[in-house]
């Protein structure tokens, strides 16, 4: 797992690529707001499958597997049991150093191992 941290009021889209560079995936799932050309392009060119739906006002609907997708639900449920500690969901750290060095213990201690 790769954490990257940012400003709140960047969209998440921005950081993409450095999330998916160096991983060699064989699928990769997100929700819409990752869909964009030039990331599905990317993942596309390490050889792993992009599942990630089209945005309504795309005027090619690209085609995705709505079966896989349905596993996104395991990962918002880790993050929602991340968000459970208060240190993280609430950013008491002002360094972003120490924030990441905070927010692996609770990935340490989550007891998930996937």
């Amino acid at each position: 797992m790769r954490l990257i941290g940012s400003p709140g009021q960047r969209n998440d889209i921005a950081f993409a690529h450095a999330l998916v560079d160096g991983f060699a995936a064989d699928v990769t799932i997100a929700d819409k707001g990752y869909d964009a050309d030039h990331l599905c392009e990317r993942i596309a060119q390490t050889g792993g499958e992009v599942v990630i739906p089209p945005k309504r006002n795309r005027s090619f609907q690209r085609p995705y597997d709505a079966e896989l997708y349905k596993e996104r639900n395991i990962i918002e449920r880790f993050f929602n049991k991340l968000k459970q500690f208060r240190r993280v969901a609430t950013r008491y750290d002002k360094l972003l150093a120490n924030f990441m060095a905070s927010s692996n213990s609770p990935l340490s201690q989550s007891g998930s191992n996937s």
